[in-house]
């Protein structure tokens, strides 16, 4: 196995580690969490997000692109019951105190039977710790973006690695 083929596994064993999300469509509860994706024409679809006691949930979202630049979109609380409901709307800031419980989100495209939507939203948690943790303690919060961030850093310092070990290995073959 030659160099340049080395070189192309390694490349998409990286790919395969970057691309494999760390949770489904539930986030993680962190500090601060956003996230894109394109909603189909004629489709609805639900995040969730568990929740303590006496935490605070802020929720941003803007549609980005698509015909109207407009949604529908819900949150609702672990009882079942509509906190929020937004109809036709390009863009909402949120912010509901919490009890126990998953929180659910949803972007509905429903009333739309041609135009996909690219939506972007952001999730802001605050007061998900108890009192007196240590700043240590923050560090099982962090997740989401910042671990990507982090797989992108170690990705691209085996790039660079690869890509010298390629080069001197042409120089050597010269």
């Amino acid at each position: 196995m030659g160099p340049p083929r080395l070189l192309l596994l390694l490349l998409l064993g990286c790919l395969v580690l970057l691309l494999s999300p760390p949770g489904a469509a539930e986030f993680s509860p962190s500090l601060d969490s956003d996230f894109t994706f394109t909603l189909p024409a004629g489709r609805k679809e639900c995040f969730y997000q568990p929740m303590r006691k006496e935490a605070s949930l802020e929720l941003e979202y803007q549609v980005l692109d698509g015909a109207g630049l407009d949604v529908d979109f819900h949150l609702l609380s672990p009882k079942g019951e509509t906190l929020v409901f937004d109809e036709r709307k390009s863009d909402g800031v949120h912010t509901v105190e919490t009890e126990e419980g998953d929180y659910m989100f949803c972007f509905d495209n429903t009333f739309s039977t041609i135009s996909e939507k690219v939506i972007f939203f952001e999730l802001i948690l605050d007061n998900m710790g108890e009192e007196g943790q240590d700043q240590e303690d923050w560090k099982k919060y962090v997740t989401g973006t910042d671990l990507l961030d982090m797989k992108l850093e170690d990705i691209l310092v085996i790039f660079q690695i690869l890509f010298t070990s390629f080069l001197i290995h042409k120089h050597i073959r010269s």
